[in-house]
């Protein structure tokens, strides 16, 4: 709990923490004081501490596990032919870290923890198929998943109940003792990298404990932000936002730069520095240094690559890293925007306008967009589907990757990073989504368009290397518009009721609904007579070529049709300009073979909607190879008198072969709801790494307070401030009627 001891008056001089001297070390106010105590008991409230009765359960699974990995190393060293007092001698420690270590787990959450063993004891057979073995044979031990090939080798599983992620490393001695101490850089002597990535993960969370003002202060300011994070849909390293370790780092900056601050003052500062901070300019809690070990170090002076880091976060222990490398363009653009959400609620309840509840409301990402991409991953059990979730979930950075490559930054994604299940289904399914939009204030020619299937079928060859892949693992990409998404991913099962509109809306008798657009093109549809005359012309010649293209239908693909779905399916889509294009009927995402392409060419206004036959993913085919993508098929509809523009073809391919087919169905077209967007633009600029931060900060600042990088090294260079050109963004909202 917070106490008012620490008025301004009474404080003692803080001494400096990190890089940069503090910018402020005032201590609470009673209305601080006060703001913490509501803030711990809504956290508390929140269900985000664990019983007593866990707690001791933990302990005791660590005991068990420990107990576990003594044994295994004495049977590995008796095996091998040591002597009887090396066999007594054999030993391994179990350490954990990240939230468990950092104290601010919450009930159910998994441990991180890690074996450290003796040299002759190594990771890819004594670790992945002796422990593994062992361990499977346990009746303890559920959900048992080893992943030898992430960058972070692991080993997941439940035990009894609890989850588990276990790390190995193996360290240059032949017995490792009870009290070894793993922040001492000499345990790296002799060790390969994926050992001091495996070791780190200990040494940043003590680091990171040590260079804070006040431990429970960053533990309840943490665990706030973490799960403001999750509520946001911020939260998943993996997805290319920010982990535990990540949201660890940016809340022990704040820490240091407020040591006296109480939790309520740090949540509000935390939002206040960082929708103001100059990425790509690093966080860091203490000066780079480099060490005679020769291990790389994050250095974009030396090193090309860490200059393409978007939000470089580092990491407080030898080998300083990078820790947020996982960050993208557009993940870093949704964090900005959460984090200038995250200021605006701050402020109103320092103004008593708001409660701690409306900082965690969360985000309805089915409302933000009007295109999403749908991922649907089946396997053929439980246990198939939870290894080819992991290897697909683990890949879908890099579809976001290639997005931005191959569409030259101008469509933006954004990742979803929840897992949603379809209990319809008689396979195991689980789906992820990515919004999708253009950027703004990217100039628009008539009839472009993103043509991402080449982009989809590379993603589809690297989840092609999965080395356990078994049959029955599938996976398919389709496009689905907003009305479209399956009522699955809604809590209740349906839709949530959208807020009355802001914009004018145009009501018609045929029941195509309000189109969307400016008010200026609302005020020259009436204006123009041309419109009006040609309506029913148009109903006709609507009616006319729906009637012409029946006869040409999708390929009949074997598989179970879903109950749900409809004789026949129109899809449309772009990318946040046309709010005309309409679907008749209601698609079912995600579902379905290599199916029909949209015809590049121009088409009318009215008619430029495409169909196609809907099927569920579920029908196991050993002809279509390891995974099969579905052809989305997003069509843009350019009229004489609207600009709205880009045609979003997204990819297919099937199987292994790449093969693709389809037909070019034209359907009838209803009118797309309206809603206001929220346009976000990107400007570049030079940041002096010298300059401090602005705009609100300005006041508070002291001059010789550095938010800049300083590297330092043995080798005798000068600190300095590193200046690069950064993304700066700023947030406008625009309402299009």
């Amino acid at each position: 709990m917070v106490s008012s001891e620490g008025s301004s008056a009474l404080l003692p001089q803080a001494k400096q923490q990190g890089v940069t001297k503090p910018i402020s070390v005032s201590g609470p106010t009673e209305t601080d004081v006060q703001r913490s105590l509501e803030l711990e008991k809504f956290l508390v409230d929140a269900g985000l501490y664990e019983s007593k009765e866990e707690a001791a359960r933990r302990e005791e699974v660590l005991g068990r596990i420990g107990q576990i990995v003594k044994d295994w190393v004495k049977q590995l060293t008796r095996l091998r032919g040591y002597t009887d007092q090396m066999v007594e001698d054999a030993n391994a420690v179990i350490f954990t870290f990240g939230s468990y270590r950092l104290g601010v787990h919450g009930p159910g959450a998994d441990i991180d923890t890690l074996c450290v063993g003796p040299s002759y004891v190594n990771r890819d057979e004594d670790f992945f198929f002796i422990l593994h073995n062992i361990l499977e044979e346990m009746e303890e031990v559920t959900e048992l998943q080893p992943v030898p090939d992430a960058h972070v080798p692991v080993m997941r599983f439940k035990f009894d109940g609890i989850s588990i992620d276990l790390l190995y490393a193996s360290i240059s001695l032949l017995v490792v003792p009870e009290d070894v101490d793993i922040s001492d850089v000499s345990v790296l002597y002799n060790v390969d990298e994926p050992t001091v990535r495996s070791l780190n993960g200990c040494r940043v969370a003590d680091q990171i404990l040590k260079l804070v003002p006040n431990v429970e202060h960053f533990r309840t300011t943490l665990r706030c932000l973490k799960f403001w994070a999750k509520r946001r849909g911020v939260y998943s390293n993996v997805t290319g936002f920010l982990g535990g370790v990540n949201w660890a780092l940016l809340v022990a900056r704040v820490c240091q730069l407020y040591p006296n601050a109480v939790p309520s003052m740090l949540v509000s500062r935390f939002f206040r520095v960082y929708t103001q901070w100059r990425w790509p300019n690093p966080v860091m809690l203490c000066a780079i240094e480099e060490d005679e070990l020769g291990f790389s170090v994050w250095d974009p002076r030396r090193n090309p690559r860490d200059r393409t880091h978007h939000m470089p976060i580092i990491t407080p222990a030898y080998p300083c890293m990078n820790s947020s490398y996982n960050v993208s363009t557009s993940t870093l653009r949704v964090m900005m925007e959460q984090f200038q959400f995250g200021n605006k609620t701050c402020e109103e309840i320092e103004l008593n306008k708001a409660q701690w509840s409306a900082l965690f409301e969360p985000y309805f990402f089915f409302e933000s967009y009007k295109n999403y991409l749908q991922v649907d991953i089946v396997a053929a059990d439980v246990d198939d589907l939870r290894a080819w979730k992991g290897w697909v979930e683990s890949r879908l950075r890099q579809l976001t990757l290639m997005i931005e490559r191959d569409t030259y930054g101008k469509l933006q994604c954004h990742p979803y990073p929840h897992e949603y299940v379809d209990t319809s289904k008689q396979c195991s399914h689980c789906a992820f989504f990515m919004g999708l939009q253009r950027k703004e204030g990217e100039r628009i020619e008539e009839g472009q368009q993103f043509d991402i299937r080449g982009t989809v079928d590379e993603f589809r060859h690297s989840i092609n290397m999965y080395m356990f892949w078994k049959p029955g693992m599938e996976i398919y990409v389709s496009h689905v518009r907003r009305r479209q998404v399956p009522s699955y991913v809604f809590p209740e099962g349906y839709k949530r009721s959208r807020p009355p509109r802001l914009t004018n809306q145009l009501s018609h008798e045929d029941g195509e609904g309000c189109r969307a657009g400016s008010r200026e093109r609302q005020f020259k549809r009436k204006k123009d007579p041309e419109r009006v005359d040609l309506r029913q012309d148009k109903l006709e010649k609507r009616q006319s070529i729906r009637q012409q293209k029946e006869v040409s239908v999708s390929p009949e693909i074997p598989c179970h049709r879903s109950a749900s779905t409809s004789q026949e399916h129109l899809v449309s889509g772009f990318v946040g300009m046309n709010e005309n294009a309409e679907v008749n009927g209601t698609c079912q995402a995600g579902v379905g073979k290599v199916l029909d392409f949209a015809s590049k060419n121009s088409m009318n206004a009215e008619t430029g909607s495409t169909r196609r036959e809907i099927q569920t993913p579920c029908t196991k085919n050993s002809e279509d190879g390891p995974n099969s993508s579905t052809v989305t098929t997003l069509t843009s509809e350019v009229g004489s008198y609207e600009d709205l523009g880009i045609e979003l073809v997204a990819g297919n391919s099937e199987g292994n072969t790449g093969s693709s087919e389809g037909s070019n169905n034209v359907g009838s077209s209803q009118g797309d709801s309206c809603e206001a967007d929220s346009d976000l633009h990107l400007e570049n600029c030079f940041v002096d790494g010298n300059r401090v931060l602005q705009d609100r900060l300005h006041e508070e600042l002291e001059p010789n307070a550095v938010l800049g990088m300083v590297l330092n090294s043995r080798a005798g260079v000068d600190a300095e401030s590193v200046q690069k050109p950064v993304m700066r963004l700023s947030l406008t909202s625009t309402v299009t009627a």
